[in-house]
């Protein structure tokens, strides 16, 4: 094996996420590992919760917590305000099992009242109401994924 091939197999490894590949020619044996990057963690506040219970929860994982985006009243939900995901993740309605939920329908809310969890990337993240009113429907089944901007909870400001 000439040092072109063992570039040619250097560059394909960077490429794919093979590990580590090993060829024996001739007698003589090469072995490519592919680096391990360090990964670099953020930790903001220890976590308090676990979704289920056979999860077992990082030991210094941080929660966040991001305010709802609150959408404009809809003419079309009777001038309801539509409580909006701020992030992608999986939507939570408790902390976890027999935990309390955090938001029922018929619920009152106001700015600043956690109204869900969002895992996104193993941070669980508290969504809080920016605004006030008494919680009509709510539109996602507790552990579905959820996307940017998708509406999470329907709320009569009157």
């Amino acid at each position: 094996m000439d040092i072109k091939q063992i570039q040619e197999l250097v560059k394909l490894i960077n490429k794919t996420s093979i590990g580590e590949i090993s060829i024996e020619e001739d007698g003589k044996k090469i072995t490519i590992k592919q680096k391990n990057d360090p990964v670099q963690n953020i930790i903001s506040a220890p976590q308090t919760f676990t979704p289920a219970a056979n999860i077992a929860a990082p030991q210094a994982a941080p929660q966040s917590s991001a305010p709802a985006v609150p959408a404009k009243p809809e003419s079309s939900n009777n001038n309801f305000i539509t409580i909006k995901s701020p992030m992608i993740g999986t939507f939570y309605r408790q902390a976890g099992p027999g935990k309390p939920i955090f938001a029922n329908v018929d619920d009152v809310v106001t700015p600043g009242k956690v109204v869900c969890i969002i895992e996104a990337m193993k941070l669980f993240n508290e969504i809080e109401s920016e605004v006030k009113g008494k919680i009509v429907k709510v539109l996602v089944d507790d552990a579905s994924p959820v996307e940017y901007d998708q509406p999470l909870f329907l709320v009569d400001p009157s």
